[in-house]
């Protein structure tokens, strides 16, 4: 396969991760791929993602981005470019989150990360993938990359950081990167795969000061994977195409639609029927597509579209 990099800035989604398993265990963390790995590597930084663990890594990605590495233990070079990733991810300081996939033992994330060789490098921000590239590229690009990969992430409000412990000379700068308890409590919560917790959480955290932003955009999130961790998707497109009128079929859609990534197509869906409802159901449709702005984050260029689209239905 030609070794073509795609920019960090590429377009979100893709990528299309709503088919994977959304039980099983947290991912264990790993010094690196190889089972030997770059030595001093701190714990916590890279993690072995499976088909059945891969959802607990999209969450954590809510607030930690992360890059997504499929290798082989056939092939010794792929091994040699993950410890590459994990020294760019150590000098990185823990901005970025190290997740390797045996792409041998994995077959569902090698057919819904659309793999035709390893490595293959993915990109995840607040629990969308972001295609970067194919191919063992040389450290300089593979280092841009993820710089723009990360400037990604900020503009979409996804700046934390690998717990790495503490770090010679940065204990002040460790100590200014703690989430306030609430957040931390609703983060470990989306890591052990309990969502109302996670909810709860975020909630009382917006009960103490409404005005807090990070609560209320998390909060829409988890709102998200909670509506859609038990849809089954074909049904759920088969039912919406053949109602068009059916409200809640179209939101179920609309909600799969950008947890897969194809956020324009959700917010198409629910402008039309906009435009074509009234009263009461042109209200839900209203409200549950500002949800969906609140999920994708208010900076993404489709959202303020997206709300200029609203404002032109509504009146």
């Amino acid at each position: 396969m030609t070794q073509e990099p795609i920019s960090g800035s590429a377009g979100r989604g893709a990528i299309d991760l709503s088919g994977l398993s959304t039980g099983g265990p947290a991912p264990a963390a790993r010094p690196g791929a190889s089972g030997s790995g770059p030595r001093g590597v701190p714990a916590g930084l890279v993690i072995e993602a499976t088909d059945a663990t891969f959802t607990s890594v999209v969450n954590s990605s809510l607030r930690v981005p992360a890059v997504v590495v499929l290798w082989s233990p056939r092939l010794a070079q792929t091994s040699d470019y993950v410890d590459l990733v994990i020294r760019i991810a150590v000098d990185l300081g823990g901005r970025l989150q190290v997740v390797t996939v045996d792409a041998d033992a994995n077959p569902a994330l090698l057919r819904a990360l659309q793999a035709q060789s390893v490595p293959l490098t993915i990109g995840l921000v607040q629990g969308q993938p972001v295609p970067l590239f194919a191919g063992a590229l040389p450290e300089a690009e593979v280092r841009a990359t993820f710089e723009e990969l990360l400037k990604l992430a900020v503009q979409h409000g996804v700046a934390g950081r690998v717990d790495l412990g503490p770090v010679e000379g940065e204990e002040g700068e460790a100590e200014s990167d703690e989430l306030p308890p609430l957040h931390q409590q609703a983060f470990d919560a989306i890591e052990a795969g309990d969502l109302d917790g996670a909810a709860a959480a975020y909630e009382q955290a917006l009960q103490e000061n409404p005005g807090d932003h990070d609560a209320q955009l998390g909060l829409a999130q988890v709102g998200l994977l909670r509506r859609t961790a038990q849809v089954d998707d074909p049904q759920a497109r088969t039912a919406a195409a053949s109602d068009p009128t059916d409200v809640a079929a179209a939101l179920t859609v609309a909600d799969l639609d950008v947890l897969g990534g194809h956020v324009e197509d959700a917010f198409g869906r629910l402008l039309d029927l906009v435009r074509t409802t009234s009263g009461a159901d042109r209200d839900r449709v209203r409200t549950h597509l500002l949800d969906l702005f609140a999920v994708v984050g208010n900076h993404d260029e489709r959202v303020k579209k997206g709300r200029t689209a609203l404002m032109s239905a509504l009146f």
